[in-house]
């Protein structure tokens, strides 16, 4: 039976979003992404209200990750190392649309990297490939505040989406987005009502809301997946209907959630099949199921899930 079409009893849509900036945009990046538009849940209504194609942020750490396992490190071979060659090789070889660069080294209870450290990072990054960012902090608010108000800077004119802005962060990252031009990720833990604040809070500074992105604490694959689908449908549903304070495309951190997970990256379990390929199918599970409850980009992290990702993304959103 086919999918009935929804479209008619849908008022509202989804928020299009345009990151990065052309020379001719006062910018440096070779290209832009524009992501959301929709007018409909996925695979319902005609190709039109499907908007745009999701993208695939790949991630790249500002330090060498010691926690990777090695079927997850083998294909960066040297380059993890080294973030501007991890960002390129993630561009040329792997596909990826876009970088998310995440600030894990300056934590604190990480390396403690300082602001010089990430500004120096995030200069290296915009050299090296010329597709739009993602700078994400660290998560530990104190120091994001002190941190990213130069990673903003060293990006201004860039049109890079920032982030993440929460209920206790949100007045020193919303401020420094307004003054550098950038787009804004809003985060909550998988509570849609937490979310709509964050982002009335964030407008009520005078931040556009189409210039933000929202954010939901990602669950993977046997790890809360179903309630992260839930949440992300809510979502997109609540955009149809014309609620304007949700109609803001989303971002999903697939790659950090899948790859925590026992499964894809236990080795010495050959009764769960082969660990190469556990770990790959996880990831790509884990997104596949998100895009279709209504995700706008993905970040991943193994290459041969961004192929298979990228193949079903190009399937559906001919």
């Amino acid at each position: 039976m086919p999918i009935p079409d929804l479209a008619e009893s849908f008022v509202g849509a989804v928020n299009k979003v345009t990151l990065g900036a052309t020379k001719e945009q006062g910018g440096t990046r070779t290209s832009t992404i524009t992501v959301g538009g929709a007018k409909n849940v996925v695979y319902a209504g005609s190709p039109g209200d499907a908007g745009e194609k999701p993208v695939i942020a790949m991630d790249v750490l500002d330090v060498k990750p010691e926690d990777w396992p090695d079927i997850l490190a083998e294909p960066y071979g040297d380059v993890l190392d080294n973030p501007a060659q991890w960002a390129k090789k993630c561009i040329d070889e792997f596909g990826a649309d876009l970088i998310c660069l995440k600030f894990e080294g300056i934590h604190p209870d990480t390396q403690d990297k300082d602001a010089e450290h990430a500004e120096n990072v995030t200069k290296q990054i915009l050299e090296a490939v010329g597709v739009p960012l993602i700078l994400w902090g660290c998560g530990n608010n104190e120091k994001d505040n002190l941190v990213m108000p130069k990673v903003s800077e060293a990006a201004k004119g860039e049109n890079c989406l920032v982030g993440t802005v929460e209920e206790d962060n949100y007045k020193a990252l919303t401020a420094i987005a307004l003054a550098d031009g950038h787009h804004l990720i809003t985060a909550a833990p998988l509570d849609i009502n937490i979310a709509k604040q964050v982002n009335i809070l964030t407008s009520d500074m005078g931040f556009p809301l189409e210039k933000i992105v929202t954010f939901q604490s990602t669950g993977a694959l046997g790890y809360g997946i179903e309630y992260a689908y839930s949440i992300q449908e809510r979502q997109r549903l609540a955009a149809l209907s014309g609620d304007k304070m949700m109609a803001m495309p989303m971002i999903c951190d697939v790659g950090f959630e899948a790859w925590r997970a026992k499964e894809a990256k236990t080795v010495d379990a050959p009764e769960w099949g082969a660990a190469q390929d556990r770990g790959p199918i996880w990831e790509a599970t884990t997104a596949v199921c998100l895009l279709q409850a209504g995700a706008d980009i993905i970040r991943m992290r193994h290459p041969r899930a961004v192929k298979a990702v990228k193949n079903f993304i190009n399937q559906i959103w001919k």
